[in-house]
Formats: C-alpha cells, sequence, structure tokens
C-alpha cells in the first residue's frame, strides 16, 4: 500500500490563500478594504493571496480571519489539500526558463530538489546554486545540494558521444564512494517523505547520470520515479 504524507508546507499555503481570495471575492471587498480591516499592510495581504505564497504567521491569518468573521477552525479545515504520495521526479532543465521550470516544480507538488550537478552553476540564468534557491524558496520548496552524486567532466564525454553503458558502469563505480553512499541515504530519505525532483542539465535522462542515480536510489526505497512534466 502507498505511504501517504502530509502534503509539503507550500500546498497549505497556497490552498490558504486561495480560501482567502475566495472569502473576500465573495464580500465584494478588495484587497485593500480587507488589508485596512484585518490592521494590516496591503503588500502583506497580497504575498499571503500569492498562488507562490510561504506558510504566513499566525497572527496575520487570526487578523485576515477576525475581519472576515471566520474562525481559525474554520478558515484552515477548508483550506486543507489532500496528502501527497512521496517518490521520485527526473528533472532535466535543458531548454526551459527558470519561471517555466519553478512552475512544473510547483504543479507536479514537489516539495525538495536534489541537485545531482557537481558543479552547481550554469549559464542559463536563475540555475546556479543561490539564484536556484533563492527561486525554490518562493515557491516553498526545499533546495539541497548533492556533491557527492556528481559526474565528473572525465566521465561525462561517454555520455555525450554515445557510449552511454561506458558511462553508466563508471559512475557506478563512483557511487561506491563514502560520500556518494551518504548522499544516497540522504535521497533515499527525502523520498520516503517527500516528492523529490532529481536536478541536472540534459532533457534527455538516458544521456545523464541521474538515471543510474535513479536507479540506485530505488533499489533502497521503493517509490515510483516520474518524468517532469
Amino acid at each position: 500500500m502507498a505511504d501517504h504524507r502530509s502534503a509539503p508546507p507550500h500546498d497549505h499555503a497556497r490552498a490558504l490563500a486561495q480560501r482567502v481570495r475566495t472569502l473576500r471575492e465573495d464580500r465584494g471587498w478588495t484587497r485593500e478594504r480587507l488589508a485596512k480591516e484585518a490592521g494590516i499592510a496591503t503588500g502583506t495581504l497580497g504575498r499571503r493571496e500569492s498562488e507562490a505564497a510561504i506558510q504566513p504567521g499566525f497572527f496575520t491569518v487570526g487578523a485576515v480571519a477576525k475581519a472576515l468573521a471566520v474562525s481559525l477552525d474554520d478558515l484552515f479545515e477548508a483550506a486543507q489539500v489532500p496528502s501527497v504520495t512521496p517518490g521520485l521526479w527526473s528533472a532535466g532543465y535543458e531548454g526551459q526558463d527558470i519561471d517555466s521550470f519553478v512552475a512544473s516544480l510547483v504543479d507536479s507538488r514537489i516539495g525538495v530538489v536534489a541537485d545531482v550537478r557537481l558543479t552547481p552553476i550554469s549559464r542559463k540564468k536563475g540555475f546556479s546554486k543561490t539564484r536556484l534557491g533563492e527561486a525554490l524558496a518562493e515557491a516553498g520548496i526545499e533546495y539541497t545540494h548533492l556533491r557527492g552524486l556528481g559526474n565528473p567532466m572525465d566521465i561525462r564525454e561517454p555520455f555525450w558521444d554515445g557510449r552511454i553503458e561506458v558511462g553508466r558502469a563508471r559512475f557506478r563505480s563512483l557511487l561506491r564512494s563514502e560520500e556518494a553512499q551518504a548522499d544516497l541515504d540522504r535521497l533515499a530519505e527525502h523520498a520516503r517523505a517527500s516528492r523529490v525532483a532529481l536536478l541536472c542539465f540534459e532533457k534527455d535522462e538516458s544521456r545523464c547520470h541521474r538515471q543510474v542515480v535513479l536507479e540506485t536510489v530505488r533499489s533502497r526505497v521503493p517509490v515510483p520515479v516520474n518524468p517532469l512534466a
């Protein structure tokens, strides 16, 4: 039987944001009117109503609930979201911009992005470690860099020139290292509890070492592997 876990925090935040917007619009109130009634800044309410909202503070939610004349229990119960099934997603960002990439993660309800690039830098705007981490944090998605699962330059060549099995065999030998084993354990733990997107550059998973990583993790934790839409 599948192990259903609670939804990640950004799912709850988005559901709560939708509930607040619905209640406000049902009353025919503008965002400015609700902010005034709740005694909070309009910009604060705007962030709380955003589709990419993070979990809001308790006192902010309390003020909004009071202004809308609903109880906290009613507000949160109406904003409940279904549980999510943990698993692994294969995510290559080749051909995407950062906005469309993050949107696809949100649509798939990803909770964690595990970056398996050896060096997390990119010529594509938004995909270097710091910028990517910031974009993911705004969407309520955790970022982790698993350097021990990165593919060194000398092993990338077989993947590029069509000697895929040679590249896979060489990369598998690297997974015996202590650092790689520790990162595989970390990835397996994430996959038991969350929806995890394994990130590298290549769109075609068969040309990327992440396919070997996914196969190896699945031998440790029996979760589904899906392509990121």
